[in-house]
Protein backbone atom coordinates (compact mmCIF):
# COMPACT_ATOMS: atom_id res chain seq x y z
CA UNK A 1 0.00 0.00 0.00
CA UNK A 2 2.79 2.05 0.77
CA UNK A 3 4.91 0.88 -2.34
CA UNK A 4 1.87 2.41 -4.49
CA UNK A 5 0.81 5.58 -2.68
CA UNK A 6 4.89 6.48 -3.20
CA UNK A 7 4.61 5.43 -6.55
CA UNK A 8 1.32 7.50 -7.47
CA UNK A 9 3.06 10.26 -5.41
CA UNK A 10 6.00 10.35 -7.97
CA UNK A 11 3.79 10.15 -11.02
CA UNK A 12 2.45 13.71 -9.49
CA UNK A 13 5.39 15.43 -8.85
CA UNK A 14 7.04 13.93 -12.87
CA UNK A 15 3.79 15.73 -13.96
CA UNK A 16 3.98 18.42 -12.26
CA UNK A 17 7.22 19.01 -13.43
CA UNK A 18 6.53 18.20 -16.55
CA UNK A 19 3.59 20.74 -16.22
CA UNK A 20 6.28 23.71 -15.27
CA UNK A 21 8.24 23.30 -17.95
CA UNK A 22 5.98 23.49 -20.83
CA UNK A 23 4.29 26.73 -19.04
CA UNK A 24 7.65 27.95 -19.33
CA UNK A 25 7.72 27.35 -22.63
CA UNK A 26 4.88 28.87 -23.61
CA UNK A 27 5.13 31.92 -21.24
CA UNK A 28 7.70 33.94 -23.42
CA UNK A 29 5.17 33.74 -26.31
CA UNK A 30 2.31 35.37 -24.57
CA UNK A 31 4.03 37.93 -23.37
CA UNK A 32 6.38 39.25 -26.21
CA UNK A 33 5.18 37.65 -29.49
CA UNK A 34 1.37 37.30 -29.38
CA UNK A 35 0.00 40.52 -28.47
CA UNK A 36 2.40 42.22 -30.82
CA UNK A 37 1.13 38.81 -33.69
CA UNK A 38 -2.49 40.17 -32.94
CA UNK A 39 -1.91 43.92 -33.75
CA UNK A 40 -0.13 42.53 -36.94
CA UNK A 41 -2.91 40.45 -37.91
CA UNK A 42 -5.39 42.87 -36.95
CA UNK A 43 -2.89 45.53 -39.72
CA UNK A 44 -3.08 42.89 -42.32
CA UNK A 45 -6.86 42.45 -41.93
CA UNK A 46 -7.17 46.69 -42.11
CA UNK A 47 -4.37 46.92 -44.88
CA UNK A 48 -6.64 44.23 -46.97
CA UNK A 49 -10.16 46.36 -46.33
CA UNK A 50 -8.09 49.57 -47.33
CA UNK A 51 -6.90 47.91 -50.25
CA UNK A 52 -10.52 46.59 -51.14
CA UNK A 53 -12.00 50.10 -50.64
CA UNK A 54 -9.40 51.94 -53.40
CA UNK A 55 -8.90 49.42 -55.99
CA UNK A 56 -12.85 48.30 -56.18
CA UNK A 57 -14.57 51.49 -54.32
CA UNK A 58 -17.54 50.95 -51.57
CA UNK A 59 -20.29 51.31 -54.73
CA UNK A 60 -18.85 47.65 -55.75
CA UNK A 61 -18.26 46.35 -52.88
CA UNK A 62 -22.24 46.78 -51.63
CA UNK A 63 -23.53 45.38 -54.96
CA UNK A 64 -21.01 42.38 -54.84
CA UNK A 65 -21.97 41.65 -51.52
CA UNK A 66 -25.97 42.17 -52.10
CA UNK A 67 -25.03 39.16 -55.04
CA UNK A 68 -23.15 37.16 -53.00
CA UNK A 69 -25.21 33.41 -53.42
CA UNK A 70 -25.27 32.86 -49.29
CA UNK A 71 -26.08 29.44 -49.83
CA UNK A 72 -22.68 28.73 -50.77
CA UNK A 73 -21.73 31.05 -48.14
CA UNK A 74 -23.35 28.27 -45.58
CA UNK A 75 -21.36 25.50 -47.53
CA UNK A 76 -18.34 26.70 -46.54
CA UNK A 77 -19.19 27.27 -42.90
CA UNK A 78 -20.06 23.32 -42.68
CA UNK A 79 -16.85 22.27 -44.90
CA UNK A 80 -14.68 24.57 -42.04
CA UNK A 81 -17.02 23.28 -39.15
CA UNK A 82 -16.03 19.53 -40.66
CA UNK A 83 -12.33 20.66 -40.96
CA UNK A 84 -12.34 21.41 -37.06
CA UNK A 85 -14.30 17.89 -36.40
CA UNK A 86 -11.72 15.76 -38.65
CA UNK A 87 -8.83 18.00 -37.07
CA UNK A 88 -9.81 17.10 -33.74
CA UNK A 89 -10.77 13.64 -34.46
CA UNK A 90 -7.16 12.74 -35.36
CA UNK A 91 -5.94 14.15 -32.53
CA UNK A 92 -8.16 12.23 -30.20
CA UNK A 93 -8.06 9.02 -31.46
CA UNK A 94 -3.83 8.38 -30.62
CA UNK A 95 -4.90 10.27 -27.27
CA UNK A 96 -7.91 7.74 -26.03
CA UNK A 97 -5.54 4.98 -26.90
CA UNK A 98 -3.34 6.24 -24.49
CA UNK A 99 -5.94 7.09 -22.24
CA UNK A 100 -9.39 5.73 -22.54
CA UNK A 101 -11.00 8.60 -19.88
CA UNK A 102 -10.06 11.38 -23.01
CA UNK A 103 -13.65 12.84 -23.68
CA UNK A 104 -13.70 13.99 -27.78
CA UNK A 105 -15.17 17.45 -25.93
CA UNK A 106 -11.12 18.24 -24.35
CA UNK A 107 -10.27 16.94 -27.67
CA UNK A 108 -12.13 19.56 -29.77
CA UNK A 109 -10.58 22.10 -27.55
CA UNK A 110 -6.95 21.26 -27.44
CA UNK A 111 -7.15 20.84 -30.88
CA UNK A 112 -8.98 24.43 -31.50
CA UNK A 113 -6.54 26.00 -29.35
CA UNK A 114 -3.74 24.60 -31.62
CA UNK A 115 -5.11 26.54 -34.50
CA UNK A 116 -5.35 29.08 -33.05
CA UNK A 117 -2.01 29.27 -31.63
CA UNK A 118 -0.72 28.26 -34.71
CA UNK A 119 -2.06 31.37 -36.58
CA UNK A 120 -0.98 33.68 -34.46
CA UNK A 121 2.61 32.65 -34.53
CA UNK A 122 5.26 32.42 -37.34
CA UNK A 123 5.48 29.12 -39.15
CA UNK A 124 3.16 27.72 -37.04
CA UNK A 125 5.09 27.61 -34.33
CA UNK A 126 3.21 28.09 -31.19
CA UNK A 127 0.33 25.46 -32.16
CA UNK A 128 1.59 22.47 -30.44
CA UNK A 129 3.31 23.70 -27.12
CA UNK A 130 0.04 25.19 -26.48
CA UNK A 131 -2.05 21.61 -26.95
CA UNK A 132 0.95 19.60 -25.13
CA UNK A 133 0.19 22.41 -21.78
CA UNK A 134 -3.40 21.84 -22.44
CA UNK A 135 -3.30 17.99 -22.33
CA UNK A 136 -1.31 17.81 -19.44
CA UNK A 137 -4.38 19.96 -17.54
CA UNK A 138 -5.74 16.65 -17.64
CA UNK A 139 -3.13 14.20 -16.22
CA UNK A 140 -1.63 13.51 -20.11
CA UNK A 141 1.68 13.52 -19.97
CA UNK A 142 4.19 15.78 -22.40
CA UNK A 143 5.82 13.17 -24.07
CA UNK A 144 2.24 11.25 -24.63
CA UNK A 145 1.19 14.36 -25.92
CA UNK A 146 3.96 14.90 -28.61
CA UNK A 147 3.83 11.24 -29.48
CA UNK A 148 0.41 11.84 -30.80
CA UNK A 149 0.86 14.98 -32.59
CA UNK A 150 3.84 13.50 -34.26
CA UNK A 151 1.70 10.65 -35.28
CA UNK A 152 -0.99 13.05 -36.06
CA UNK A 153 1.05 15.02 -38.16
CA UNK A 154 2.54 11.73 -40.24
CA UNK A 155 -1.06 10.28 -41.33
CA UNK A 156 -2.24 13.73 -42.09
CA UNK A 157 0.93 15.27 -44.17
CA UNK A 158 0.60 11.70 -45.95
CA UNK A 159 -3.22 12.53 -46.83
CA UNK A 160 -2.32 15.57 -47.83
CA UNK A 161 0.78 14.87 -50.06
CA UNK A 162 -0.91 11.64 -51.46
CA UNK A 163 -4.45 12.82 -52.34
CA UNK A 164 -3.02 16.03 -53.96
CA UNK A 165 -1.24 14.10 -56.15
CA UNK A 166 -3.77 11.86 -57.58
CA UNK A 167 -5.69 14.78 -57.76
CA UNK A 168 -3.13 16.78 -60.07
CA UNK A 169 -2.58 13.83 -62.11
CA UNK A 170 -6.06 13.56 -63.30
CA UNK A 171 -6.17 17.37 -64.00
CA UNK A 172 -2.71 17.73 -64.89
CA UNK A 173 -2.97 19.64 -68.10
CA UNK A 174 -5.35 22.05 -65.89
CA UNK A 175 -2.62 22.82 -63.06
CA UNK A 176 0.26 22.49 -65.70
CA UNK A 177 -1.33 25.57 -67.87
CA UNK A 178 -2.10 27.39 -64.47
CA UNK A 179 1.09 27.11 -62.83
CA UNK A 180 3.40 27.17 -65.66
CA UNK A 181 4.89 30.45 -63.90
CA UNK A 182 5.49 28.56 -60.60
CA UNK A 183 5.83 25.19 -61.20
CA UNK A 184 8.64 24.58 -59.39
CA UNK A 185 7.90 26.45 -56.09
CA UNK A 186 5.01 23.30 -56.13
CA UNK A 187 7.66 20.72 -56.56
CA UNK A 188 9.41 22.09 -54.03
CA UNK A 189 6.51 22.43 -51.27
CA UNK A 190 6.05 18.82 -51.91
CA UNK A 191 9.78 18.03 -51.55
CA UNK A 192 10.23 19.82 -48.22
CA UNK A 193 6.60 17.84 -46.97
CA UNK A 194 7.73 14.05 -47.99
CA UNK A 195 11.25 15.24 -46.67
CA UNK A 196 9.10 16.15 -43.44
CA UNK A 197 7.13 12.55 -43.35
CA UNK A 198 10.91 11.05 -43.47
CA UNK A 199 12.44 12.79 -41.08
CA UNK A 200 9.51 12.20 -38.26
CA UNK A 201 9.30 8.21 -39.53
CA UNK A 202 13.36 7.54 -39.14
CA UNK A 203 12.79 9.69 -35.39
CA UNK A 204 10.44 6.39 -35.10
CA UNK A 205 12.84 3.34 -35.99
CA UNK A 206 16.01 5.19 -36.61
CA UNK A 207 17.12 6.69 -34.06
CA UNK A 208 20.80 7.21 -34.18
CA UNK A 209 19.85 8.89 -37.69
CA UNK A 210 18.31 11.73 -36.59
CA UNK A 211 20.53 12.16 -33.38
CA UNK A 212 23.57 11.95 -36.04
CA UNK A 213 22.39 14.71 -37.57
CA UNK A 214 20.33 17.39 -34.75
CA UNK A 215 23.64 16.95 -32.01
CA UNK A 216 26.45 18.31 -33.44
CA UNK A 217 23.78 21.39 -35.00
CA UNK A 218 22.10 21.86 -31.14
CA UNK A 219 25.82 21.87 -29.85
CA UNK A 220 26.91 24.19 -32.69
CA UNK A 221 23.91 26.96 -31.72
CA UNK A 222 24.96 26.71 -28.23
CA UNK A 223 28.13 27.83 -29.31
CA UNK A 224 26.44 31.16 -30.84
CA UNK A 225 24.22 31.38 -27.71
CA UNK A 226 21.33 30.40 -29.47
CA UNK A 227 20.43 27.66 -26.80
CA UNK A 228 21.82 28.06 -23.82
CA UNK A 229 22.64 24.61 -22.03
CA UNK A 230 23.12 22.62 -25.23
CA UNK A 231 23.83 19.78 -23.76
CA UNK A 232 20.57 19.57 -21.47
CA UNK A 233 18.09 19.95 -24.94
CA UNK A 234 20.03 17.46 -26.36
CA UNK A 235 19.41 15.43 -23.28
CA UNK A 236 15.52 16.38 -23.72
CA UNK A 237 15.36 16.01 -27.67
CA UNK A 238 16.74 12.49 -26.68
CA UNK A 239 14.11 11.52 -24.29
CA UNK A 240 11.50 13.10 -26.77
CA UNK A 241 13.10 10.61 -29.66
CA UNK A 242 13.13 7.54 -27.19
CA UNK A 243 9.57 7.54 -26.28
CA UNK A 244 8.21 9.00 -29.72
CA UNK A 245 9.67 5.60 -30.55
CA UNK A 246 8.13 3.92 -28.17
CA UNK A 247 4.53 4.80 -29.40
CA UNK A 248 5.61 4.53 -33.08
CA UNK A 249 6.12 1.07 -32.72
CA UNK A 250 3.16 0.52 -30.67
CA UNK A 251 1.74 2.35 -33.29
CA UNK A 252 2.40 0.41 -35.99
CA UNK A 253 0.56 -2.73 -34.48
CA UNK A 254 -2.65 -0.51 -34.50
CA UNK A 255 -2.93 -0.79 -38.36
CA UNK A 256 -7.15 -0.10 -37.92
CA UNK A 257 -6.27 2.99 -35.89
CA UNK A 258 -3.59 4.36 -38.11
CA UNK A 259 -5.99 3.83 -41.27
CA UNK A 260 -9.16 5.78 -39.29
CA UNK A 261 -6.58 8.17 -38.82
CA UNK A 262 -5.62 8.09 -42.67
CA UNK A 263 -9.50 8.29 -44.20
CA UNK A 264 -10.19 11.40 -41.98
CA UNK A 265 -7.40 13.12 -42.79
CA UNK A 266 -8.33 12.68 -46.52
CA UNK A 267 -11.38 13.97 -45.57
CA UNK A 268 -10.23 17.03 -43.73
CA UNK A 269 -8.37 17.66 -46.74
CA UNK A 270 -10.78 17.45 -48.90
CA UNK A 271 -13.56 19.78 -46.98
CA UNK A 272 -10.94 22.48 -46.06
CA UNK A 273 -9.70 22.55 -49.90
CA UNK A 274 -14.08 22.46 -50.55
CA UNK A 275 -13.84 26.25 -48.69
CA UNK A 276 -12.05 27.82 -51.63
CA UNK A 277 -14.68 26.03 -54.28
CA UNK A 278 -17.77 27.48 -51.97
CA UNK A 279 -16.28 31.13 -52.46
CA UNK A 280 -15.80 30.56 -56.18
CA UNK A 281 -19.17 29.62 -56.50
CA UNK A 282 -20.58 32.24 -53.95
CA UNK A 283 -19.11 34.84 -56.03
CA UNK A 284 -21.30 33.75 -59.21
CA UNK A 285 -18.69 31.99 -60.98
CA UNK A 286 -18.66 29.16 -62.41
CA UNK A 287 -16.68 27.00 -65.45
CA UNK A 288 -14.42 25.72 -63.37
CA UNK A 289 -15.13 22.13 -61.84
CA UNK A 290 -14.53 21.22 -57.88
CA UNK A 291 -11.81 18.72 -58.71
CA UNK A 292 -9.75 22.19 -60.54
CA UNK A 293 -9.62 24.04 -57.63
CA UNK A 294 -8.46 21.02 -55.31
CA UNK A 295 -5.42 21.19 -56.34
CA UNK A 296 -4.53 24.47 -57.26
CA UNK A 297 -5.79 25.49 -53.15
CA UNK A 298 -3.08 22.50 -52.02
CA UNK A 299 -0.45 24.35 -54.03
CA UNK A 300 -1.14 27.72 -52.48
CA UNK A 301 -1.22 26.25 -48.67
CA UNK A 302 2.29 24.38 -50.07
CA UNK A 303 3.41 28.07 -50.80
CA UNK A 304 1.76 29.31 -47.42
CA UNK A 305 4.23 27.04 -45.18
CA UNK A 306 7.20 29.05 -46.49
CA UNK A 307 5.74 32.18 -45.04
CA UNK A 308 6.84 33.46 -41.54
CA UNK A 309 4.32 35.78 -41.03
CA UNK A 310 1.72 34.59 -38.36
CA UNK A 311 -1.03 32.96 -40.54
CA UNK A 312 0.98 33.37 -43.40
CA UNK A 313 -0.10 37.06 -43.89
CA UNK A 314 0.49 38.77 -46.77
CA UNK A 315 1.52 35.91 -48.58
CA UNK A 316 -1.41 34.07 -48.54
CA UNK A 317 -3.41 37.20 -49.95
CA UNK A 318 -0.86 37.43 -52.11
CA UNK A 319 -0.71 33.72 -53.44
CA UNK A 320 -4.67 33.90 -53.52
CA UNK A 321 -4.88 36.86 -56.01
CA UNK A 322 -2.04 35.04 -58.27
CA UNK A 323 -3.51 32.30 -58.37
CA UNK A 324 -7.01 32.74 -58.85
CA UNK A 325 -7.60 36.31 -59.80
CA UNK A 326 -7.56 34.83 -63.89
CA UNK A 327 -10.43 32.54 -62.75
CA UNK A 328 -12.42 34.75 -61.02
CA UNK A 329 -15.11 36.84 -62.09
CA UNK A 330 -13.22 40.75 -62.34
CA UNK A 331 -14.60 42.83 -59.81
CA UNK A 332 -14.80 39.46 -57.44
CA UNK A 333 -11.56 38.48 -56.63
CA UNK A 334 -10.44 40.92 -53.61
CA UNK A 335 -13.38 40.04 -51.60
CA UNK A 336 -13.24 36.34 -52.54
CA UNK A 337 -9.87 36.45 -50.73
CA UNK A 338 -11.35 38.26 -47.68
CA UNK A 339 -14.06 35.85 -48.04
CA UNK A 340 -11.37 32.82 -47.39
CA UNK A 341 -9.18 34.20 -44.83
CA UNK A 342 -12.31 34.60 -42.82
CA UNK A 343 -12.95 31.11 -42.78
CA UNK A 344 -9.32 30.23 -43.12
CA UNK A 345 -7.70 32.18 -40.83
CA UNK A 346 -9.81 34.94 -38.65
CA UNK A 347 -12.80 32.70 -38.03
CA UNK A 348 -10.42 29.43 -36.41
CA UNK A 349 -8.53 32.60 -34.36
CA UNK A 350 -12.19 33.89 -33.13
CA UNK A 351 -13.55 30.14 -32.39
CA UNK A 352 -10.02 29.43 -30.76
CA UNK A 353 -10.00 32.15 -28.31
CA UNK A 354 -13.37 31.84 -27.37
CA UNK A 355 -11.80 28.01 -25.55
CA UNK A 356 -9.64 30.38 -23.81
CA UNK A 357 -12.16 31.33 -21.26
CA UNK A 358 -11.72 29.55 -18.02
CA UNK A 359 -14.30 27.20 -16.88
CA UNK A 360 -13.95 25.13 -14.02
CA UNK A 361 -9.88 25.06 -12.90
CA UNK A 362 -8.06 21.68 -12.24
CA UNK A 363 -5.38 21.93 -9.64
CA UNK A 364 -2.45 18.97 -9.25
CA UNK A 365 -4.90 17.46 -7.08
CA UNK A 366 -7.38 16.39 -9.63
CA UNK A 367 -4.69 14.54 -11.56
CA UNK A 368 -5.11 11.00 -11.22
Amino acid sequence: MSENWETESEEKESLKAEIEEIRQEVKPANKKVVIFNFILILAIFIFLFIYMVKVDGIDNIREVLHQVDYRWVMAGLVCLVIHWICEANNLHIPIKKMYPDQTFANSFKVSMLGQLFNNITPFSTGGQPMQAYELTKTGKRVSDSLSAMAMKFIITQTALVVSTIIVVCFEFSFFANLMQNYIWIAIIGFVVNILAIIVVILAGIKKKVITFFTTPIIRLLGKIHIFKRPEETIEKLDKSIENFREQFLYMKSEKKMVLKMFITAVIQSFVYYSITYMVYRAFGNFGITFWQIIPTQAFLLLIMTFIPTPGSGLGAEGGFYLLFHTIFQQGTINMSILFWRMYTFYLPIIVGALFLIPTRKRDFRDVP
